[in-house]
């Protein structure tokens, strides 16, 4: 049985074992009792993250993919002591799953080779669930994993930069050229790593941190004096240093304190 590669799924699927083995060699292994893999495809990341003690599930969208994965990693099969509660593969759209019913509120790390088109969502929703996601792991563009990873001073850091790393220590791991996939994508991959934080709650109003980033970054080329103008500030605020600089200019540390800043400010 083959699977062919959807383009409305964004599909690419990976060929290159090796590479497939160093994702799955990304997660540490510590701290988490199941592993989620989205959109597996043909399995060939699943086979490595199989051996870990850690029970696997994956997550699929496109039947024939699910029917595939039935076909190729049947349990009696599995070169492995395992039972039925090692190893499940589930048909569905992560971006509509509760992540908190599937795993019973347990710790579970995230890993894949997303698809390219919702692979932002898929970080936006590991982090809505963090307090269940010690680690996340796996594949995206190049320039959305450059981005995640990004530091500020860097003109690709941005929200998806101050979002992440506000929760998670991020690590970019390696690069993966076009020519490994079938079908080919017209641009390079990259792979990172996230590790929770021990400490993952800010001390400052979370929808508050989000909107103030947000907002910052609508209109990254001004000076936060102008680009929260929005938020209506006191003058007396806007007189702070902080409010001179453009947002690519503060680091996540810098970006709390501001909003402490900004939320003294309503009081």
């Amino acid at each position: 049985m083959f699977v062919k590669a959807k383009k409305h799924l964004g599909q690419h699927f990976l060929t290159d074992e090796s590479i497939a083995k160093n994702i799955a060699d990304a997660l540490s292994g510590n701290g988490y009792d199941d592993v989620l893999e989205i959109g597996p495809g043909m399995g060939i990341l699943t086979k490595y993250l199989l051996p870990q003690k850690a029970k696997i599930t994956v997550m699929e969208l496109d039947r024939e993919s699910v029917a595939y994965l039935h076909d190729t990693f049947p349990l009696e099969h599995l070169t492995l002591d395992t039972s039925a509660a090692h190893f499940s593969v589930l048909e569905g759209d992560f971006l509509k799953k509760n992540i908190q019913d599937i795993f019973h509120k347990k710790q579970v790390a995230i890993i894949g080779n997303f698809p390219y088109n919702i692979s932002t969502q898929i970080v936006f929703k590991a982090i809505e669930n963090r307090e269940f996601v010690p680690e996340f792991a796996g594949m995206f563009q190049k320039e959305v994993a450059k981005r995640i990873a990004e530091k500020e001073g860097s003109k690709v850091y941005g929200i998806m930069s101050v979002l992440t790393q506000a929760f998670f220590d991020v690590e970019y791991l390696f690069t993966v050229p076009p020519d490994v996939f079938n079908p080919p994508p017209k641009v390079d991959s990259g792979v990172i790593r996230l590790v929770r934080k021990k400490d993952y709650s800010l001390p400052v109003d979370e929808k508050l941190f989000f909107r103030v980033v947000k907002t910052a970054f609508n209109q990254r080329r001004k000076m936060l004096r102008s680009s929260l103008k929005s938020l209506n500030l006191s003058d007396s605020l806007k007189e702070d240093p902080i409010f001179t600089k453009r947002p690519e200019q503060l680091s996540v540390a810098a970006f709390i304190a501001l909003t402490q800043k900004i939320a003294k400010d309503d009081i």
